[in-house]
């Protein structure tokens, strides 16, 4: 037990500077990145429960197939977003150390490339299912 507690704390570190600004701004991003990362996971059940919401509209009619990818899609990329969140998390830790600082140019690039391509599948599906009735 006394060895998980050591894995979870950390020593102190003197707040000179920002430091501590620094640490708890790197803290936020992370909740930020877990935050984005279950919106998308929750979106993309939610996407795969639409099947029990034909049974109660039944003039809403969606394509399972296109149901299934994109909330496959959705849960996938939510699933990425916390992995790299929490692999950001403790990069920018140890950067930080160190009195460093790397920019999350792949990352942000990473989020709107999937949340572009998430949008665009969502908007076919859409006028997909508009040209259909």
């Amino acid at each position: 037990m006394s060895r998980i507690l050591k894995l979870l704390s950390s020593a102190p570190i003197a707040n000179t500077g920002s430091v501590a600004r620094d640490h708890l701004a790197n803290e936020r991003t992370f909740l930020a990145w877990t935050r984005t990362g279950l919106g998308f996971v929750a979106l993309g059940v939610a996407l795969a429960k639409l099947d029990a919401l034909e049974a109660l509209a039944p003039a809403l009619k969606p394509d399972h197939g296109d149901l299934k990818i994109q909330s496959a899609a959705l849960v996938g990329s939510g699933t990425g977003c916390l992995s790299y969140g929490t692999m950001r998390y403790f990069s920018s830790l140890r950067l930080l150390k160190k009195g460093l600082f790397r920019p999350n140019i792949a990352g942000i690039a990473l989020v709107a490339a999937t949340s572009g391509a998430v949008a665009g599948g969502g908007i076919l599906m859409v006028v997909r299912t508009e040209k259909e009735r």
